[in-house]
């Protein structure tokens, strides 16, 4: 039974495609999953997306969790990476900036244009079209250059502090500035002036 493997294999909060359910039809999988939802053992998030439904330590509903949602729609397709972080997100996370985002910002190569914005459960997600493939291997570099390209708008920091808490992030990411270089073109020229004034031009020559 569906719902059997479900309770075996996602855990409350997980989204739930249709995609991942064992079934060569997916209308069958679809009457199955419309039945479990109407019989309230699942939650529609939406159509083809689904979660099981659960109670919060305080009683509330339970919802779906955004960052796995991110992480399986965008980041992470069929165990290969598709995309990254990035926006002011990204440079909150790495304490560039103590601004809250207000939305969850996506570079994917999910993404069917440009810019697209998502509304999901009351959460905005925006995705954007890489300048390339995201593969394993060049994810840090894009997202690094991308990072660069709104470091000036973004960053609370500046001088020693920030070349320090640049260096910091680097290592983190283990960043290879050899792939930096091979896609650095492809980015405005901006990014450069940012990177100078980052203390790190020398890691280019």
């Amino acid at each position: 039974m569906i719902y059997d493997y479900i309770v075996d294999n996602f855990v409350n909060g997980e989204p739930i495609f249709i995609s991942e359910l064992p079934g060569e039809s997916k209308d069958y999988l679809r009457q199955e999953m419309k039945k479990l939802v109407d019989d309230g053992k699942m939650e529609r998030l939406y159509n083809g997306v689904y979660f099981l439904p659960y109670l919060t330590i305080l009683g509330t509903k339970g919802k779906v969790s955004m960052d796995k949602y991110i992480e399986k729609k965008y980041l992470t397709v069929d165990g290969k990476t598709a995309g990254y972080i990035t926006g002011l997100q990204l440079a909150n996370t790495y304490g560039f900036t103590t601004q809250s985002p207000a939305c969850y910002e996506v570079c994917s190569n999910e993404a069917t244009t440009k810019q697209r914005k998502q509304e999901i459960d009351g959460n905005t997600i925006v995705v954007y079209k890489p300048v390339t493939v995201v593969t394993d291997k060049n994810k840090s570099a894009l997202q690094f250059l991308d990072l660069m390209t709104t470091i000036d708008k973004y960053s609370e920091i500046s001088g020693t502090e920030l070349t320090a808490k640049l260096r910091k992030y680097i290592k983190t990411v283990r960043l290879d500035f050899k792939t930096v270089k091979q896609y650095l073109s492809l980015y405005p020229d901006k990014v450069y002036r940012n990177i100078y004034e980052g203390g790190l031009m020398n890691e280019l020559v």
